[in-house]
């Protein structure tokens, strides 16, 4: 249950250009301490943007460059060493980043990136205690999610708390699909679990453009001209459908974390520079056909995935449990 008041910071931004982006950065992070309020000289940081593919660029459905080199160099000023990871649907982490114009930043800033393919047994809940996650974003010192606002033809709207999904492993990503695919309520509540398991120190949305309509990529650019960031993804969440005018109930993930009293009602959130109500749109366009959550995957694959999941996953996690 929520003990604190959370907060989140939201303000207007409508430049990726670098001077303009890093002084709207500044001022987004000011209220809540300044990156230096998250990070400390030495620490390790993983930046986890969204990677989704580096098939439709220009399309906006991947977090912009601009915005990860402006994060990743207020680190390093900071004294932390950012890193990159993500586990995309396709291709590998480097493969989708360079395809999406991250080449120049991962260069002038040396910056690594990493596919997540380390896995770490990880306990979240006791309905979701065979649920594997990277090794890399549990054991790094800071976390930083940084994800796109976009529209999601599964679950409604993919932002904070969906984007963490990337630090699951690719292969556990399949048999997520399949094992919860039937219930969108269960697999919201696994991406909740998933995203609480994380614990990302600091979210910072990228909402300068987003992409809606058929998303996660089958949609188009749409400028929506603000930058949100919190300590607290199921706050910022949660602030984020305000914005765009869709009942939070209507999302599965945000209607899970309520559900989980992760989160309470707008009221209950604390916003140092804009309110939600200044920057209200309500003609963000939502997907026009909803998928369903196990790709409608044929039974022959839902086995094969099935048989590989129980034999090299499950049964040696739960010999390891009885340690």
């Amino acid at each position: 249950m929520q003990t604190q008041t959370p907060s989140v910071s939201l303000i207007r931004a409508t430049s990726y250009e670098r001077e303009a982006l890093r002084e709207s950065l500044e001022t987004l992070l000011e209220p809540l301490g300044g990156i230096a309020a998250f990070v400390k000289p030495g620490n390790r940081v993983l930046l986890k943007p969204n990677l989704l593919t580096g098939a439709r660029p220009g399309k906006e459905c991947t977090t912009r460059p601009e915005l990860v080199y402006a994060v990743a160099q207020m680190i390093i000023e900071a004294g932390g060493k950012p890193f990159l990871g993500d586990s995309p649907a396709f291709g590998s982490a480097k493969g989708v980043a360079v395809a999406n114009g991250y080449l120049p930043v991962l260069e002038e800033l040396n910056l690594p990136i990493i596919d997540f393919h380390g896995k770490r047994y990880q306990t979240v809940s006791e309905e979701f205690n065979h649920l594997l996650l990277c090794k890399e974003a549990i054991e790094t010192d800071v976390v930083i999610n940084l994800p796109k606002v976009k529209s999601h033809a599964q679950l409604v709207l993919t932002m904070g708390v969906k984007n963490l999904f990337g630090c699951v492993p690719g292969k556990m990503k399949a048999w997520w699909h399949m094992e919860a695919g039937k219930d969108a309520n269960r697999f919201a509540q696994m991406l909740v679990e998933t995203a609480r398991a994380i614990h990302p120190n600091l979210t910072i949305v990228d909402g300068i453009i987003g992409h809606e309509g058929n998303g996660p990529s089958g949609g188009e650019p749409r400028p929506l001209g603000i930058l949100a960031a919190s300590p607290d993804v199921f706050a910022l969440d949660r602030a984020i459908v305000e914005i765009l005018s869709v009942p939070p109930e209507q999302v599965p993930t945000i209607a899970a974390s309520m559900r989980l009293g992760l989160v309470g009602e707008l009221e209950a959130i604390h916003f140092p520079h804009l309110h939600p109500d200044l920057l209200k749109i309500d003609d963000w366009r939502l997907p026009d056909t909803f998928i369903p959550i196990d790709f409608g995957m044929p039974r022959v694959i839902k086995s094969t995935f099935k048989h590989l999941y129980i034999k090299f996953i499950k049964e040696p996690m739960s010999a390891y449990a009885k340690r």
